[in-house]
């Protein structure tokens, strides 16, 4: 089994404040999410790890145990020892709180923020075998890892895998699902939602959680960046020559872009509040960048073709 380094996967010193060790997690979680790194396998790998490193490190009684742990397992290792031969037992099962109990507690936004939309699985065996299950409590008692499940040995969420369009993620929608039993259960799918995101439905099926895995399907108007959103915006050669304005389509609304002249094609605007609505505040939206594309025109006739090359002959 090998050892994990977090101080090493976020890049800080091992005497790191909180406030280093936040800031460390954002801008490399920002690097290496999988909505800006789509099908690459190495930077989601890379995900899992810093939102491991970070579960330890940004919890006060996680990363007590694990320095504790780490000079032990450094002489361990010095002395020869194999990882299969290390005694585990003292130290799985949780957080070393007072007590014995674990006592941390996790916001929703905490809980969203350390998952980064990559789901609740990615934990490595080190992990495992050091904290235990992965699942707590809201109100801090006694468990054995981190989540918001009940210690009542609950069993594991169900997930069932949720496709929604461009126009569902940005309004919010719903999903009917029908169980095993004939139950139908009616979910709300929150605004925002992007492709990775998770969306759980407490003691849904009776004995346990649904945890809804959501797919964003493509766009053709937009490419989607965080909250941001790209577009292409058609402007004619006289417009991006000599300036004009062009209609420019937002998700819900249609809003005017004046374009200056000589406007080179690929130009990018950005329309500030009318991007995607941010998941955990809906009322927050991410911006429109709208790029130019030049349209050049087509099936010249005689008089425009000799219009264009006395321009072009002015040019020389």
């Amino acid at each position: 089994m090998e050892y994990k380094d977090y101080y090493k996967i976020l890049g800080v010193p091992r005497n790191a404040d909180e406030k280093e060790i936040k800031k460390a997690f954002r801008k490399l979680a920002q690097q290496y999410h999988p909505d800006k790194n789509p099908g690459d396998k190495s930077a989601e790998q890379k995900f899992k790890e810093l939102n491991e490193a970070y579960t330890v490190l940004s919890d006060r009684d996680k990363r007590a145990k694990y320095d504790r742990f780490g000079s032990q397992w450094e002489q361990y290792a010095r002395a020869g020892g194999q990882p299969e031969d290390f005694d585990w037992s003292r130290w799985a099962g949780g957080s070393a709180g007072p007590g014995g109990g674990y006592t941390r507690t996790l916001t929703p936004e905490e809980f969203e923020e350390l998952l980064g939309g990559s789901g609740l699985g990615g934990f490595s065996s080190f992990f495992e075998a050091l904290f235990g299950d992965r699942r707590a409590t809201r109100t801090g008692r006694r468990t054995t890892g981190y989540g918001f499940d009940s210690v009542r040995s609950a069993p594991p969420a169900a997930e069932a895998p949720v496709q929604v369009t461009f126009d569902e993620a940005f309004h919010g929608t719903t999903r009917v699902l029908e169980l095993p039993d004939g139950t139908r259960l009616e979910a709300n799918i929150p605004r925002g939602v992007y492709t990775g995101a998770k969306v759980r439905m407490r003691g849904a099926a009776g004995q346990g959680d649904i945890v809804l895995a959501v797919e964003v399907l493509p766009d053709a108007r937009f490419t989607r960046e965080g909250d941001h959103l790209r577009t292409p915006v058609p402007v004619d050669l006289y417009t991006a020559l000599l300036g004009g304005e062009v209609q420019v389509h937002a998700p819900d609304k249609t809003v005017a872009l004046r374009i200056p002249a000589e406007t080179q094609n690929g130009k990018t605007f950005r329309l500030r509040g009318l991007g995607m609505p941010n998941l955990k505040n809906p009322k927050e939206r991410g911006d429109l960048l709208a790029v130019v594309e030049v349209q050049l025109p087509t099936n010249l006739n005689d008089r425009e073709r000799q219009l264009f090359e006395q321009l072009r002959n002015l040019r020389k």
